[in-house]
């Protein structure tokens, strides 16, 4: 297995975010990989927590990443929530990010899931990219 390419796929998957007009429409420069200190309100998008399983071969180390990208809101209802992560989706299909280390073979949608995070009344939705990336 091969860990090695896991920070230049997150670096390069934070530029496709932050470049992209639709998305930065919708929440600005509020796309994080480490969330700022203190209460963040309005609407933002983080880099979150990833599953990563072995894809090496024979010709050579490479690995699949399970990426969750979560939009958080405080805004009511689901409706700001799910245009954002529409923009997110948007902005990964079909991107072909440069990678500082390695490459990416191919990145998919894999699963969302929407819910109200009760004792903050904040909406949540987690969406997981599934990344093939080689050494």
């Amino acid at each position: 297995m091969s860990y090695r390419v896991a920070a230049a796929l997150q670096g390069a998957l934070y530029q496709v975010l932050l470049a992209d007009a639709a998305l930065g429409a919708l929440v600005g420069t509020a796309i994080y990989d480490a969330i700022p200190p203190g209460t963040v309100t309005g609407t933002y998008v983080s880099l979150g927590p990833e599953d990563v399983t072995d894809a090496s071969d024979q010709t050579g180390a490479g690995a699949v990443h399970d990426v969750v990208i979560s939009v958080i809101t405080d805004e009511a209802g689901f409706a700001v929530a799910k245009a954002v992560a529409a923009a997110i989706s948007d902005a990964l299909e079909g991107a072909d990010p440069v990678l500082a280390r390695g490459h990416l073979v191919g990145l998919w949608f894999l699963r969302a899931r929407a819910r109200r995070v009760e004792k903050a009344d904040i909406r949540r939705i987690d969406l997981t990219f599934r990344a093939r990336v080689e050494d």
